[in-house]
């Protein structure tokens, strides 16, 4: 039996490239086109596509994402089977929306007992039974939060409270249509005079007065969000370049494309990666021809295999695997929790990721 390694930007560069790929099938043409999502091959490709920790490094853009997407579908058969794992978009979502609010000003910080990511790992797992949807845009923001993404939101409710009239000549009142009119009654010290052509240089600086001090302040100089334990460590930049935003007070990563955190596992990893706003990205999948089959996470796989919950069903199979691994011992009166052989940061560790799998249309 032979073995063909080939050095590939598969986010970048089409995988029809490779030899052994075009021998087995591979369509080019597969995705979005002329408002028709392609099906899969009639004939040839491959049964599986398997991507493990790895699908999250293409999120740093766009065009990668769509390229990996468009690498998977077009070598997939009709019917065939997208498997991988990845870091959980509900768990970080979940963790920097508790961390930051646990920063405001007046809030009492999250509970002590858990850490932030084991908790933020309860509220995910409601997460992906519906409850929330982090990629609509549609979703008001919480009611204690700034809302940064609308920029013709007013600023303050203070601006109804005004002992002077906006209007001292009583012209008429208050039309809402003018986007030139101020927002903010007119001080006593300046003239009234609106339509005078020097007042054409006020409102200059105030466009970009709004949109830029959250990008620019105290994000770009704060330390870094970080969260983890001895196992493995998360940090987020407060200010993300690529987006052009701080980080979300209400978790919702929008756009979803470019939120970077550093990534730290004892004696395996250190490196950049990125967000994968999970509803964002079956919906991608879904323009070409990935439909979702299975998605869970870590600690919901490993109770597939775990059979100390009475009602849970079991995988035999996966069961013996473990085994095997040494995640579970064949006496179930050693270590913790009916066999169970990892410890509680350990679990933390991989409640971190989930599972998915995809199948071609």
């Amino acid at each position: 039996m032979d073995a063909e390694f080939y050095v590939q930007d598969t986010f970048g560069r089409p995988l029809f490239e490779v030899p052994i790929v075009r021998q087995v099938g591979f369509n080019p043409n597969c995705g979005p086109g002329n408002g028709i999502i392609q099906g899969g091959m009639p004939t040839g490709g491959f049964d599986v596509v398997s991507m493990m920790f790895a699908l999250h490094y293409s999120f740093e853009r766009e065009d990668l994402a769509r390229g990996m997407l468009k690498n998977v579908a077009g070598a997939l058969k009709k019917g065939g089977r997208f498997i991988g794992c990845m870091p959980n978009s509900d768990v970080i979502s979940a963790t920097v929306k508790r961390s930051l609010q646990a920063e405001a000003p007046g809030t009492t910080p999250a509970r002590k007992s858990a850490t932030p990511a084991r908790a933020a790992e309860a509220d995910a797992k409601d997460k992906e039974d519906g409850e929330e949807d982090d990629w609509d845009p549609e979703k008001p923001a919480d009611a204690d939060e700034e809302d940064d993404w609308d920029p013709e939101k007013p600023s303050e409710p203070q601006q109804t409270t005004n002992d002077t009239p906006s209007n001292p000549n009583n012209d008429e009142e208050d039309d809402d249509w003018d986007p030139e009119k101020p927002s903010e009654p007119t001080p006593p010290n300046q003239s009234s005079q609106d339509p005078s052509p020097s007042n054409n240089n006020a409102p200059a600086t105030d466009p970009s007065a709004s949109t830029t001090p959250a990008a620019t302040d105290s994000t770009t100089t704060a330390p870094p969000l970080e969260w983890g334990n001895s196992l493995y460590k998360v940090s987020f930049p407060r200010h993300q370049p690529l987006p052009n935003r701080p980080l979300p007070r209400d978790g919702t990563f929008r756009p979803p494309y470019g939120w970077k955190y550093f990534y730290h596992l004892a004696e395996a990893v250190n490196a950049p990666e990125y967000v994968v706003p999970w509803e964002g990205f079956r919906a991608l999948a879904e323009e070409y021809g990935l439909e979702l089959m299975y998605r869970k996470g870590f600690r919901e796989v490993l109770g597939e295999v775990h059979d100390v919950e009475p009602g849970v069903p079991v995988d035999r199979s996966l069961t013996e695997l473990a085994e095997r691994m040494g995640v579970l011992s064949r006496d179930r009166s050693a270590g913790r929790d009916g066999g169970l052989l990892v410890s509680e940061e350990e679990m933390e560790a991989a409640g971190f990721y989930h599972a998915f799998c995809f199948y071609k249309t």
